[in-house]
Parts: C-alpha cells; sequence; structure tokens
C-alpha cells in the first residue's frame, strides 16, 4: 500500500501529480473554497468546470500546466449535499483514487481544508478519507505469477492542511490507514483457498502477527482441546485430515492485565463442505471464505494491540475443517460441550454453532468478561434476509446491541436487529440429549442465535453478528473487488478503541 504523507505548510506548498477535489452537487464554484485559489488558480478559469455538476459518481480530470506543482484536478461529484451520506463519500474517494490508479500517478493530494465544509466531522471524515483510499487499491494477488500484470498505483497519498501541526487529524489519519491495514488482512486470509489455509496455517499466522504486533497467542491442539473438553470443535473437525485449533489472543495495556475484559469469537471454518450433509457444488468454492469471522477477530485485535488499544481483549479463532470423512460426525450422533452439555447433531452442516458454542463456554470459564462478542458467517437464513447489505444482530442487551449498531454504522457496517425469539428455543429440544444444533428450516438464523444463547450464563453480555450475508462480495466496487469483503473487522475495532462497555 502507498504511504500516507501530511503536507502541513499551506497551500502554497503543496504537491502531486493529481488533486483531488470533492464537490457537492451545484456547489462547483472555486469560489466557496478559496484555498483552491492558492494552489491551482488555473481552476477558476479551466473550460471544463463549466461542464461539472459535481453529482453523485461524477468525476473528472482538469488539466493545468504540466510544471505546476499540482498540474492535475480530479473534482468527485458527491451528490445533493442535504443528501450526503457517509458511504457515498467513501464510495466517491475510493472511485477517485481507482482512476488515479488507471492514470498511473504516482501522487495523489486530497485537501483536508475541503473536507472541513462537509457532514460529518473533521477527523471522521479524515478518517474514512484514508481508509477508502487504501481500501480501493488493496487487490488479492499473493497467488499471482505477476501480480496485477505491472499496474501501477500511488507511491503516495498526502493530506493538505492549511498550516500547522494538526496532531489529532494526523492521529485521524493513521486510524484510517491503521483499519485500511486490518480489513485488508481479513480480505487476505478470507480469500486463501482452504488448502493453503487449514486451521494450523491459521494459528501459524497469528503467531506471527503476535510477534509483530505485541499481544500474546496460545494455540490448542487436537490433544489439548478433548483435555479441556471441546467435544463440539473436534467432532467438527474429525472428518478432516487436518485437524481443528482453538487460537487464544490477548492484548493486555499496561496495567490492566487483569481487568474484565472484552472477548471476541470467530468462527474459523477454513472449508466447509458441509460434512456428510454435503452442500450442493454450486457455490461450494466460497466455503473457504467460512472462516471470515476468525479473519475478523485476528484482524482487529492485531491492529488494535499495535495501537496500544486502552482496553484488554481476548480473541477466540474456533478454527476447522468440515469434511466427510471416515471419522466424520453423522447425523444423529450426540456430542459433549465444554460445559458439560449434550448435543445431538441433526444436521452436520450445522457446524458453525458447534465450534462457537465450545469457544462461549471456555470463555466464560476462563475469564468474566465485560462482554462477549461472536461474529460468523453462520446462517444461509440471514443471508436470505437481510440480502448481502446488512448483517444480522442478535442481542439481549440494549445497550451493548446500541454500542455495536453505533460502531458498524460509523465505519461502514451496517446491522440489523433480529429477535432472540424465546419460543422457538422449543424447536431445539432433543429427545435423547441436552439440545439439538438445528431447527426448523423457517427462522434458521433465529434458531442459530439461539443455539448459541443456550452456551451463554444468565449474566453475562453477548452478543452474535450474523454475517453470511455480508462477508462476500459478488461484484466489484470502487471500494473492494470481488471476494472476501472483510466486513465485521472495523466494528471489531472500533469497539476495541473505545471506552468501557
Amino acid at each position: 500500500m502507498p504511504n500516507i504523507h501530511f503536507q502541513n505548510l499551506g497551500p502554497e506548498q503543496w504537491k502531486a501529480e493529481v488533486m483531488l477535489v470533492p464537490f457537492c452537487e451545484g456547489e462547483v464554484e472555486p469560489a466557496l473554497h478559496p484555498e483552491l485559489d492558492k494552489v491551482v488558480p488555473w481552476l477558476a478559469v479551466a473550460p471544463a468546470l463549466r461542464d461539472l455538476r459535481g453529482e453523485k459518481d461524477e468525476l473528472a480530470l482538469v488539466h493545468g500546466h504540466p510544471k505546476l506543482s499540482v498540474p492535475r484536478v480530479l473534482t468527485v461529484g458527491l451528490g445533493p449535499r442535504n443528501a450526503l451520506e457517509m458511504d457515498t463519500f467513501r464510495e466517491a474517494i475510493a472511485a477517485a483514487v481507482r482512476l488515479c490508479v488507471k492514470k498511473e500517478f504516482s501522487s495523489v493530494l486530497l485537501p483536508e481544508p475541503l473536507l472541513a465544509g462537509l457532514p460529518g466531522g473533521r477527523e471522521r471524515l479524515v478518517e474514512e478519507a484514508v481508509c477508502a483510499a487504501l481500501l480501493a487499491l488493496h487487490r488479492f494477488s499473493a497467488l499471482k505469477k505477476k501480480p496485477e500484470q505491472a499496474v501501477k498505483g500511488p507511491e503516495w497519498i498526502a493530506l493538505g492542511f492549511t498550516g500547522g501541526n494538526p496532531d489529532y487529524l494526523h492521529a485521524a489519519a493513521r486510524r484510517g490507514e491503521n483499519a485500511a491495514d486490518a480489513v485488508s488482512m481479513a480480505r487476505e486470509l478470507a480469500n486463501m483457498p482452504g488448502n493453503l489455509l487449514p486451521p494450523q496455517a491459521i494459528a501459524e499466522r497469528a503467531e506471527q502477527l503476535a510477534g509483530e504486533c505485541g499481544f500474546s497467542c496460545t494455540v490448542f491442539n487436537e490433544t489439548e482441546l478433548e483435555k479441556q473438553g471441546f467435544g463440539a470443535l473436534a467432532a467438527v473437525g474429525g472428518g478432516a485430515a487436518r485437524p481443528p485449533r482453538l487460537v487464544v489472543l490477548e492484548h493486555a495495556p499496561e496495567g490492566r492485565g487483569q481487568e474484565k475484559p472484552l472477548i471476541f469469537i470467530g468462527k474459523g471454518i477454513t472449508f466447509d463442505s458441509g460434512g456428510l450433509c454435503i452442500k450442493s457444488a454450486a457455490g461450494m468454492g466460497e466455503m473457504k471464505s467460512d472462516m471470515s469471522g476468525a479473519a475478523a477477530v485476528l484482524a482487529a485485535v492485531a491492529v488494535a494491540a499495535r495501537e496500544n488499544a486502552p482496553r484488554r481483549l481476548i480473541g477466540l479463532l474456533a478454527c476447522a475443517e468440515n469434511m466427510p470423512g471416515g471419522r466424520a460426525m453423522r447425523p444423529g450422533d450426540v456430542v459433549r460441550t465444554v460445559n458439560g452439555d449434550t448435543v445431538e447433531i441433526a444436521n452436520t452442516d450445522a457446524e458453525g454453532r458447534l465450534v462457537l458454542c465450545d469457544a462461549l463456554s471456555w470463555a466464560q470459564k476462563e475469564w468474566t468478561p465485560v462482554a462477549i462478542i461472536d461474529i460468523a458467517t453462520l446462517t444461509g437464513a440471514c443471508a436470505v434476509a437481510l440480502g448481502r447489505g446488512v448483517a444480522g444482530l442478535f442481542c439481549d442487551d440494549a445497550e451493548l446491541a446500541e454500542r455495536i449498531r453505533a460502531a458498524g454504522g460509523a465505519c461502514g457496517e451496517p446491522y440489523w436487529e433480529l429477535p432472540l425469539w424465546k419460543p422457538y428455543a422449543e424447536h431445539l429440544k432433543s429427545e435423547i440429549a441436552d439440545i439439538r444444533n438445528m431447527g426448523p428450516r423457517e427462522g434458521g438464523a433465529i434458531h442459530a442465535a439461539l443455539f448459541l444463547r443456550h452456551f451463554v450464563a444468565g449474566s453475562a453480555r453477548w452478543a452474535h453478528l450474523d454475517i453470511a450475508g455480508t462477508d462476500w462480495a459478488e461484484k466489484a466496487s470502487a471500494l473492494c473487488p470481488k471476494g472476501a469483503t472483510g466486513f465485521g473487522t472495523r466494528t471489531l475495532l472500533e469497539l476495541a478503541r473505545g471506552g468501557v462497555l
């Protein structure tokens, strides 16, 4: 990714191959932005300016003399001011940066004073502009012989300031840079094919990041999982040649090693064939991303630790391959979980809730958490209900639910609360075990959430994020190529950065 630079000495000292100039609709008048006159005075008389409207998705490249310190302006239409939302702003900045890549500009300047007049607040606008610009450049090319076929992106992106040293805006830019790094990290993991990223490989990547970012990492192998009573996690991974792992991450700021932690739990199914209840071939290739929840947790904890976030964090990655095989779990089997409860396996393709229930029980056994948030590509039913633009949120703590919605809303990851409808718990009753892992097809996302709720002690604060519809982009956008989206990573990072829940 390109470096983020700061040009603090005022417009007269700004320099780049191209400057991005965002406009709202009907406000394409340089006189409204006097800072522009100091660096691109020629813009006011550029004939092309008369044709600009500032409409949403409008991009126009205006040329000045090539010897100038800023010889080009790329105008970025934002649409009507009264309808401007942060999502529109992010997409516009990302689209502009993608055009800069196409034109092979080596440097891009974004004048911060032009952001100051937009809705959203200066710090958030700077953070989101930097994050959007960097995410626009991310491509998964690790497995290509010739990555990106030598397409050149900017070597650096600069924020221009009117003067002085605005530390709080510099900090906002660095938060945006780190957020983009976290999302890119999660995307890289979730895009990796299952044959190259089995549970042990996730554990090794976590250990590497722990050394780089300064958090602790403990890995439980199959023998240790058996000793700890992880019967459900072991059952899910039983049919695979490569055994399951539980990866435990911890970030504890100095002096806070004994405080109640915020715990994130991620579903880490590195490939989901459905087990003996095998899925259809159509779309099964995307099941390499069934560990998107674990990827989000690992990326969020790593970046939070690198930033030295002010709160104690625990991350649990419950990792397994769900494969058919001679030792695979079977419909009708009964397994015993960490908390001692027995689970009847009604369907081997309802495996995510099994690895999570063991992790949930173990988290409460080992710690007294301030809150537990699990994140998982859990149910196709949630994707059917909400589509690909919004994730499901299940939580019976109104304050915690609002904090999650606010965190996601701030960074472009929306959640819609679905009910933990208690009467549906009847559908999970088993004749031979304490609970069964699946209810009827109708209300499938609710049944899955209620199954998880069964393993949460009554007093514990808990939320479940079902990202099954949002983890994968079917088509490319300015902010994300086709493939893994990294959805949920920024939400967790926002919560990790915040105060006491």
